[in-house]
């Protein structure tokens, strides 16, 4: 799958140890990503596939997900994803650079841009919005997913007939790439999740709206350029909450990509990338050099 030149490295937060991947030229223009719920530093390779050539790109594996440890606290929340983001920063010495979220990885970037605004040149989230966590359609369909979720399977065919199952519209590519990075074969023989699957879904179902995050403030505290990528088949964030936000922000830019669902990049990459590498690269230099 790994199809570009990527680097790797690990930081530690928490007793954890966190690893973070980077595609492209150290001296480019960095690029952060973060991953959704259930996901990976690698999904955003294909996204990387566009934007390497001119910028750095630098995803993580949020704790519990991928190679990074799992938390035994199970203190999986935006605060702590946030802090987790703060020590990636600081030792990759990054001063100035474009935060961009899927999903919980939105959330999280709305969180660190209230905190550290002065860091960011840009925003990027992929449809994530205020109240899509706690009272939209999506929301009780994840809710659903984690308590209907299995342990493990038994072959490989099983497990990527049941991500086919909750991702219908994805594409072969990106299921490939969800199977190779979110399972492998446990000492049974049996194929188990990479991630902590338990303690990632006991976190989220127990969650109180406190640790869920209301982003509204985030929304009209935002000082930087933001782009709000929606899928239009999105049961997660909905049309109308789009246009509140951007209502409520002149600093949002917003761009609803056709055929796709709450899992745009999966959905349709290519209308993904180009809306993206379009909104990047027109971002004024001084922009990216501001407080630097």
């Amino acid at each position: 799958m790994n199809t570009l030149p990527v680097q790797e490295g690990w930081i530690v937060n928490d007793g954890l140890r966190l690893r973070h991947i980077s595609w492209g030229r150290e001296d480019a223009p960095p690029v952060v990503m973060l991953h959704g719920l259930r996901s990976y530093a690698y999904t955003w390779e294909p996204v990387a596939a566009a934007l390497a050539d001119s910028y750095r790109v630098i995803a993580l594996d949020q704790r519990g997900r991928g190679l990074s440890n799992w938390d035994p606290q199970r203190n999986y929340y935006a605060e702590a994803y946030a802090r987790d983001l703060e020590v990636l920063v600081d030792a990759l010495g990054l001063r100035r650079f474009v935060l961009v979220g899927h999903s919980m990885g939105g959330a999280n970037a709305f969180v660190y841009s209230g905190k550290h605004p002065e860091r960011l040149a840009g925003l990027v989230v992929e449809d994530m919005g205020p109240g899509a966590s706690a009272s939209s359609q999506g929301s009780e369909r994840i809710r659903r997913e984690l308590r209907d979720t299995p342990d493990a399977f038994n072959s490989w065919d099983e497990a990527r007939a049941f991500w086919r199952r909750q991702r219908p519209n994805i594409s072969d590519t990106a299921l490939e790439s969800r199977v190779a990075h979110s399972l492998k074969t446990g000492e049974s023989g049996r194929i188990v999740w990479r991630h902590d699957a338990a303690g990632i879904a006991a976190a989220r179902l127990a969650a109180t709206p406190a640790q869920l995050v209301d982003l509204w403030p985030f929304v009209t505290g935002l000082t930087m350029p933001t782009l709000v990528l929606r899928g239009s088949d999105s049961d997660f964030l909905s049309a109308a909450t789009l246009e509140k936000m951007a209502a409520a922000s002149p600093q949002i830019c917003t761009v609803s990509i056709p055929q796709a669902t709450h899992y745009v990049h999966d959905d349709q990459l290519a209308a993904f990338n180009a809306a993206l590498r379009a909104w990047l690269d027109h971002l004024n230099d001084a922009v990216w050099r501001e407080g630097a």
